[in-house]
């Protein structure tokens, strides 16, 4: 059974904390030499992560969009903080299953790339 929008922008917000260096120091995230501002970043997506997460505490239902927008975000964030070298290549095996639109079955949010599966 495919997860609802709720679950699945729970399970959204969820790896993208796990997987960002949220909390690391500022001294680890940046090195000064960057091609866009890694903390300004991070602070950034944070801001939307507990947005989200107070609207869905709240009771708001996320739609597709909601839910493409936030992992395009974070998509977005990440391949400039590994352009930066503050994170390193992807685990394939971190995704996330979100509901997808079409009758064909479930998409895969990774971090580089949405596969249909």
């Amino acid at each position: 059974m495919k997860p609802d929008t709720r679950t699945a922008m729970h399970a959204l917000i969820a790896q993208v904390r796990e997987t960002l260096p949220f909390d690391a120091p500022a001294a680890q995230v940046c090195s000064g030499d960057c091609q866009g501002c890694s903390l300004k970043l991070l602070d950034y997506l944070d801001g939307e992560l507990c947005g989200w997460e107070q609207r869905l505490e709240a009771g708001e239902t996320p739609n597709f969009g909601d839910l493409s927008r936030l992992a395009k975000t974070s998509r977005k964030v990440y391949a400039v903080l590994q352009k930066n070298g503050v994170v390193s290549d992807p685990d394939p095996q971190t995704t996330a299953k979100i509901p997808n639109h079409s009758s064909t079955g479930e998409m895969k949010i990774g971090w580089n790339r949405a596969v249909e599966v």
